[in-house]
């Protein structure tokens, strides 16, 4: 971990960039980011929020997130850093929207949001060359939105 990504933590933006950390990991940063929104997901529905509080926690996450990356990375100096994973957050809770309460569905969620944020498929690559903030979260989110319609598609057909 280099030292000007471990100065981000001296920010709250900084803690919500880098995913509280786990973008500083020395290695797969996306997928320990990953990880930790699934774990925050799993004590948020401990809460036991209703379906329509769960998409509003979302959406208003979206923001947060877009900021804390455009902070990081402007502090950084790089358009998309690696230790930034306020994106993976945002688009691996909205893949999580779309499963059923279940760990299987939400290791699919988990698999499923990884597979297209890695693979990139029309029009990630686009989004991706927004500015800032927008364009390091918005890819995410379109991987996000591809692995809630795989999982809504699959929890209808069983």
């Amino acid at each position: 971990m280099n030292a000007p990504a471990r100065t981000l933590l001296r920010h709250p933006l900084g803690w919500l960039a880098t995913g509280f950390g786990s973008g500083l990991a020395p290695w797969a940063p996306g997928t320990a980011g990953s990880l930790v929104a699934l774990a925050l997901w799993l004590a948020f529905l401990q809460a036991g929020p209703s379906p329509a509080l769960q998409a509003l926690a979302v959406l208003l996450a979206i923001g947060p997130c877009v900021l804390a990356a455009d902070w990081a990375a402007r502090r950084l100096g790089r358009k998309d850093p690696g230790c930034v994973v306020s994106d993976e957050l945002a688009g691996q809770w909205l893949a999580l929207l779309a499963a059923p309460p279940a760990w299987p569905w939400w290791l699919a969620a988990f698999v499923l949001f990884r597979i297209f944020d890695i693979a990139k498929p029309w029009p990630m690559r686009a989004l991706e060359r927004l500015p800032g903030g927008l364009g390091i979260v918005l890819d995410d989110l379109a991987a996000g939105a591809y692995a809630a319609a795989l999982l809504w598609l699959a929890s209808r057909a069983l």
